[in-house]
């Protein structure tokens, strides 16, 4: 807190502050505050005093500061909220040396409070202008990441004692064998869900059967994969994400740097490699557990037998459909590890860049996997349809 020594010693020994009100010529009137103008003086009195302030009129007033014995950042603050957050046009300044230190409060305030906003268009414009430099700075953090990726695999291929195994059967535990319960779970009851509603419309046109085939090919072919892979990168992908920036965070990227360990061998091919594998089977799980819930809606609803839905699905959904779905599903897990481990790898040594890397990470991922599932169902359209 900046603090000034007295200004007059013939003033009043009373340090507490005070407003007093008088009324100049021509009805303008006169405000003349006296005393200390700091926090402990303002403790006990600085409702009051606001009220004062608040009551004074907005223009035509005469501000005598020269009374003042000491002012801090708290009372100047004060009375810079009374003046509407700028200096007013008539206003007595004490004599130096008080004057240039109070002037150097308001100044401060004024720049903080008093910059011109920037017009809408121009900020709109900056705004689009970052966004783009972080997508082209993430596309060359990601390309450069891949092509490491790239070289790592070929070294792989010439040394396979390399190849951390427990890795990745540690992560393909993590993001498989422990993704079980909560896939399940929502598995059945988007099933209930879409069979439910599915079942209310071929009531209406006496196509209750047609219920397995819609189900089976949906669910093979685009719900089971996506369900499956939105569920993991939001588990898994955000697991891995915080995992490579939490080591960010304790140095130990830098020690595996300094032992000439790569980064890409020993932490982000295993992960790549794990959820490409378990993603799969991830997602044959996931759509059971759919087409059990479906199951079940159906025998509520439309009075379908367990057996017949069972003998039914084969029939009406081709292989193909389920081909398609493993695939997708692989790409899937290399896509949302990559993602996972290209945002863990880029974030800061502090808290703050972990969660928003985080966040990004899972948003990212989810973002990726649609827009590649959008690809598959356009170049694989007459893949497992029938005519």
């Amino acid at each position: 807190m900046e603090d000034s020594d007295r200004a007059d010693p013939s003033a009043s020994t009373d340090p507490s502050p005070r407003l007093l009100r008088e009324s100049g010529d021509g009805g303008r009137v006169q405000a003349r505050l006296e005393g200390d103008w700091t926090l402990l003086a303002l403790r006990e009195r600085v409702e009051a005093l606001r009220h004062e302030l608040a009551a004074m009129p907005k223009s035509g007033v005469s501000w005598d500061l020269s009374a003042i014995s000491r002012l801090d950042p708290t009372g100047a603050l004060l009375l810079w909220q009374a003046w509407g957050r700028r200096q007013p046009d008539d206003l007595r300044w004490p004599p130096a040396p008080l004057a240039p230190m109070f002037q150097a409060l308001f100044a401060r305030l004024s720049g903080k409070q008093g910059k011109p906003a920037k017009p809408p268009r121009v900020e709109s414009a900056r705004r689009l202008g970052q966004g783009l430099l972080n997508l082209v700075d993430h596309l060359l953090s990601a390309t450069t990441l891949l092509g490491q990726v790239v070289r790592d695999l070929a070294t792989l291929a010439r040394q396979p004692s390399l190849i951390a195994w427990r890795d990745i059967s540690a992560h393909i535990y993590r993001s498989g064998a422990q993704a079980l319960g909560i896939t399940a779970l929502v598995g059945v009851l988007v099933g209930i869900t879409l069979s439910y509603l599915t079942a209310k419309q071929l009531q209406n046109f006496g196509a209750d059967i047609y219920v397995i085939n819609i189900l089976g090919i949906s669910v093979w072919r685009e719900l089971g994969p996506l369900l499956a892979a939105i569920l993991v990168a939001g588990r898994s992908g955000s697991a891995m994400t915080a995992q490579l920036g939490v080591m960010r965070v304790t140095q130990e990227l830098d020690a595996l740097s300094v032992m000439g360990i790569s980064h890409t061998i020993r932490l982000v091919l295993p992960k790549m490699v794990a959820l490409a594998l378990s993603l799969p089977l991830v997602m044959v799980w996931t759509s059971s557990m759919i087409l059990l819930g479906g199951m079940i809606a159906a025998r509520a609803t439309l009075g379908l037998d367990y057996v017949q839905f069972l003998q039914g699905l084969p029939a009406a959904v081709p292989v193909g459909n389920l081909w398609l779905g493993l695939a997708k599903s692989t790409v899937f897990g290399l896509l949302i590890a990559f993602v996972a481990c290209h945002f863990g790898l880029r974030i800061k040594p502090n808290s703050e860049s972990l969660a928003a890397g985080t966040t990004d990470s899972v948003v990212s991922a989810i973002t990726v996997v649609i827009i590649v599932d959008a690809i598959f169902a356009v170049m694989f359209s007459d893949v497992g349809l029938k005519a």
